[in-house]
């Protein structure tokens, strides 16, 4: 009776806990051919833990992850389905991933799981075939797909219990988007479900970045786990007497805690392919792990420090009321983020953006900076030509009589006529001369042309070069990091990003005249004049 509790104990514990099933039962082939037990190791202890508090507070798991290369996770969440699946009624996994080579290879990591599960645990399959299990009692099966340049049918017509997207960054473009719809919506919102999304970065313009940068943002339902490259032990390679540091590899073992090996393996990673692609393939944050696919205008590198100390806002408010009663109030989700308090004595410049205003199109956006070029205040979001007119007009008033510069170009007119028609004291014009006449003519506003964009575009990045401008919100940040040179040496947003908020800063850059200071020696003519 003593043996048989004993082994009821044990059997619930493997079902309970999946650590101590995969130490246990499962068994895996390492990178150099041998076959183990799964000893779990600390990239895959850290996704664990984040993915068990989710499914404990939540009840079901919805993680998106972001990694290195060969960091393990793949296998911990293949093992991990598989344990949820074999012991479970009427569940059915799906994992897709982006090329058939990997979706044999995670279906066959699978399979060897299955085939050397101790038999207290291993249940009978009635199928078995090279891309499917179906397990004979349970009505529960495993099924591996690759997704395919066409816009295909996956997951539509099925439910999924169990959804593991891999290597999403790389599912072909022309057809990811549609692909992912149909899976996802065959997953029910149900207790127990489980959708688990993978990759390593592969530049800005795809639907993993979407679906990371969102969940980032906390605007969908997955919890964003980072895994750096230098968390696996292998990651790391011998180092001379002679080895010493340089100033950034010092500060890379202050931020993070690196060894001279670890630094050792990044140079000969670099060396390799690249500071970019090291970047992306090995990060050590996830700020650097998306390159844009284009030429960088603004220094990668210095983005992503700011990113990393970027700070969140003190608040955000929001305009409520009606046109001449509009106040700002505190709100959660309110378009202007505010970084610093409002002081009543500071000089502050507003750059704006205008779009149209309709839902999924470009933001009209406007940009606050003080006399230290200190982004204090970023307000996005959709609204009409007209209204936004009222908003900058508000947010002027606010930030003490701000001197307002606007875009002019297409609906920027409308909003340059609204401020002007709600006598607003201190926007920018430009004069004109007709060289014919001699006569003058008042513009409003700022035409951004073939001409003068690059002229603002050049001093925005001479001023960031210089760092003479401090930026924490992050939705600028990463504007500035998907704005490109493109192949026809145009200046703009990587395709499928927005380049609103840089604009509105380029523009307010433009027009920063620099606090004012007196000057303080001896030979003031006032000191003089005493």
């Amino acid at each position: 009776m003593t043996d048989q509790a004993a082994l009821l104990r044990v059997r619930k514990k493997l079902k309970d806990d999946f650590e101590f099933y995969s130490d246990s039962a499962v068994k895996i082939r390492t990178k150099d051919g041998n076959i183990k037990p799964f000893k779990i190791n600390k990239a895959q202890k850290f996704a664990l833990d984040k993915i068990l508090a989710q499914w404990r507070e939540t009840g079901k798991i919805r993680v998106i992850v972001l990694k290195g290369r060969q960091l393990g996770f793949s296998t911990l969440a293949e093992n991990f389905i598989y344990w949820m699946v074999s012991q479970g009624f009427g569940k059915k996994a799906m994992v897709v991933t982006h090329h058939s080579d990997s979706t044999r290879a995670l279906f066959d990591m699978v399979r060897r799981t299955h085939e050397m599960m101790p038999p207290l645990l291993k249940m009978a399959t009635s199928y078995s075939s090279r891309r499917e299990l179906v397990f004979d009692k349970l009505q529960s099966g495993y099924v591996v797909a690759t997704a395919s340049g066409d816009s295909g049918s996956l997951g539509r017509g099925e439910t999924i219990t169990h959804l593991h997207a891999s290597e999403l960054a790389f599912w072909p473009k022309s057809s990811a988007k549609e692909q992912w719809t149909g899976l996802i919506q065959a997953v029910p919102n149900s207790s127990d479900s489980v959708v688990i999304i993978e990759s390593t970065a592969n530049g800005f313009g795809n639907l993993y970045y979407d679906l990371w940068d969102k969940a980032v943002k906390g605007e969908n339902e997955y919890l964003p786990i980072f895994i750096p490259w230098y968390w696996a032990d292998e990651y790391r390679a011998p180092v001379s007497a002679s080895f010493e540091r340089t100033p950034e590899e010092e500060d890379l073992v202050r931020l993070y805690g690196l060894d001279n090996e670890q630094l050792q393996f990044r140079r000969y990673k670099i060396a390799d392919s690249g500071r970019e692609m090291f970047q992306q393939e090995y990060p050590m944050c996830p700020e650097e792990a998306f390159v844009t696919t284009g030429r960088p205008v603004f220094n990668p590198e210095q983005l992503v420090e700011m990113a990393k100390n970027a700070k969140a806002p003190l608040v955000r408010k929001a305009l409520v009321g009606v046109p001449g009663k509009l106040t700002w109030e505190n709100h959660a989700r309110g378009e202007l983020f505010c970084y610093t308090e409002h002081d009543p004595a500071e000089q502050y410049v507003i750059g704006a953006d205008v779009a149209l205003g309709v839902k999924d199109g470009d933001f009209s956006v406007a940009q606050v900076l003080d006399g230290n070029k200190q982004l204090v205040a970023t307000w996005r979001g959709h609204v009409h030509p007209d209204y936004f007119g009222h908003v900058l007009a508000e947010l002027g008033k606010f930030y003490n009589d701000a001197r307002v510069i606007v875009e002019s170009n297409n609906h920027g007119l409308t909003t340059l006529t609204k401020l002007r028609d709600l006598l607003y004291p201190n926007y920018y014009t430009e004069v004109s001369l007709d060289k014919v006449t001699e006569s003058e003519t008042v513009k409003l506003g700022f035409a951004v042309t073939v001409k003068t964009k690059p002229l603002i575009i050049d001093k925005l990045r001479a001023s960031m070069r210089e760092r003479e401008i401090e930026i924490h919100d992050k939705t600028t940040l990463g504007e500035l990091q998907t704005f490109i040179v493109t192949e026809e040496g145009r200046m703009e947003a990587e395709a499928g990003h927005h380049d609103d908020c840089v604009m509105a800063l380029a523009l307010a850059n433009y027009v920063h005249e620099g606090r004012w200071q007196p000057i303080q020696n001896s030979e003031d003519w006032y000191v003089s004049a005493l």
